[in-house]
């Protein structure tokens, strides 16, 4: 809900033009108007996989004097076997403030009747023995990983000494680069980690320099008497260290999601980020959100790497998918 709310609340999330497009609107003969809307305010999430299914209903909040009438209310929720939601195969769900799940028999069992609309059934009737399968879920969804706020300016942490702490996992900010970076070189595929680097920058390797509890990632280059400090890097050079440190955690997750990991990135390192990319993806799903066709295009002519690609094309400001027919799926009822 924070997360929601930092970004413009609901109404920003939400589709901004008329809840139906005419053929005329299309066409360009009428002009695009607002009108009564029919159905209720409604941002839906979810995903399916082999085993589990999860979705989420958010809406507007019941009226009242609150200054947080804005804030988004869950409306409903529901957890399932199997990639689509079925009658058959839900077996948590939520309507409101009710929740229940079916026990070992089959049965429906009521978690709670008064769950807040802001709180999540994941995270507040999460059961080890009534309800193991949210637990489970949860935690999964918890060690997702989101890359998409690295800062590389010149007042970025990334730029600076930092504390140096065993570091599996690489900060969504990128902040503890040089504490991940070490912990790649102590525990895990140190050895990738360098060929990534020569790759993409021949004759290079990565550093870590230490004072005291402070430390800072240094890159030593073919032709320099002495290795560059990360406050010397360019943007471009930072970005990508960032992406080998997250792409090369010790500790993969099932899912990671990079937004458009080609900023700031010189053409000519591209084809070494695909590269990079495919590898990892040997141990985990990556999704990757980007806007270099050159990028895509170097991602899915990777041998080793089963790639889908899904294309976005707008229009009349909204965006669809292009030549790419949805899955099969199912939403929660309200």
């Amino acid at each position: 809900m924070q997360s929601l709310a930092a970004d413009g609340g609901l109404q920003s999330a939400l589709w901004a033009g008329p809840e139906s497009l005419s053929r005329s609107m299309k066409s360009g003969e009428h002009e695009v108007q607002g009108t009564l809307r029919k159905k209720p305010v409604s941002l839906k999430l979810g995903f399916g996989g082999d085993d589990y299914g999860y979705a989420i209903d958010l809406g507007l909040p019941q009226p009242s004097r609150s200054l947080f009438a804005h804030d988004p209310a869950i409306k409903s929720e529901a957890l399932w076997t199997g990639p689509v939601l079925t009658r058959a195969s839900i077996f948590a769900e939520r309507r409101g403030p009710l929740v229940r799940i079916r026990d070992k028999t089959g049965a429906w069992r009521e978690m709670s009747r008064d769950l807040d609309p802001w709180d999540s059934m994941m995270t507040h009737c999460a059961d080890t023995e009534a309800a193991p399968e949210l637990l489970d879920l949860r935690e999964r969804m918890r060690d997702w990983r989101f890359y998409d706020q690295w800062r590389t300016d010149r007042e970025a942490p990334v730029r600076r000494p930092q504390v140096g702490t065993f570091t599996p996992v690489l900060a969504s900010d990128g902040s503890d680069l040089a504490a991940a970076i070490q912990t790649i070189f102590e525990i895990g595929e140190a050895e990738r980690l360098n060929e990534a680097i020569g790759d993409a920058f021949a004759g290079a390797r990565l550093e870590i320099s230490t004072s005291g509890a402070y430390f800072e990632v240094q890159l030593r280059q073919h032709g320099l008497l002495r290795p560059l400090s990360a406050a010397e890097l360019s943007d471009g050079t930072l970005q990508f260290l960032q992406l080998a440190a997250a792409l090369l955690s010790p500790r993969p997750p099932a899912l990671m999601v990079l937004n458009e990991p080609e900023a700031s990135l010189h053409p000519d390192l591209l084809p070494a980020l695909a590269r990079l990319i495919g590898k990892a993806s040997e141990r985990t799903q990556i999704i990757v959100v980007s806007h270099a066709p050159a990028l895509v295009g170097a991602i899915a002519s990777e041998v080793w790497c089963e790639t889908q690609t899904i294309g976005l094309h707008k229009e009349l400001g909204e965006t669809n998918l292009h030549d790419h027919r949805p899955p099969a799926w199912n939403w929660p009822e309200r």
